[in-house]
């Protein structure tokens, strides 16, 4: 990609973070960070990564607990200690959009948007027991 595109969709996911942890958060910026941690975790299982598959359920988890919080009591935040587990999946997916063929980035994209689609729960599988497996 180019660096201004990989940027511009760094700076996005990492604004949407600041502000869902600083309790500014709305529907959209914790489906721009959830598309985010999807996308990284499909590139993932093209290779580019390393990441262990519970860090990835922590993420959806804390933003189920946030959703639920919001639906409750209308506050929209990210409870302080998910704040690390999404720190390292944009990390990860800084690095990726570093490296990965656009072709690759198109194709996970592409899988994103099937997720979307249908009526999975998630993409990611359940975590091993010791929860970061």
């Amino acid at each position: 990609m180019d660096q201004a595109s990989v940027r511009e969709q760094s700076l996005t996911s990492h604004l949407a973070l600041a502000a869902c942890r600083d309790g500014h958060g709305n529907g959209h910026l914790f489906n721009e960070l959830m598309r985010t941690v999807y996308l990284a975790w499909f590139l993932q299982q093209d290779g580019y990564g390393n990441e262990p598959v519970g860090r990835f359920k922590a993420a959806e988890y804390a933003v189920e607990a946030a959703l639920e919080l919001a639906h409750a009591a209308n506050e929209w935040v990210l409870a302080e200690d998910a704040v690390p587990v999404f720190k390292s999946l944009l990390a990860l997916h800084d690095a990726q959009l570093a490296t990965v063929p656009q072709h690759k980035i198109v194709s996970a994209d592409r899988r994103l948007r099937q997720f979307l689609a249908g009526t999975a729960s998630s993409p990611v599988p359940d975590a091993d027991p010791d929860g970061m497996s």
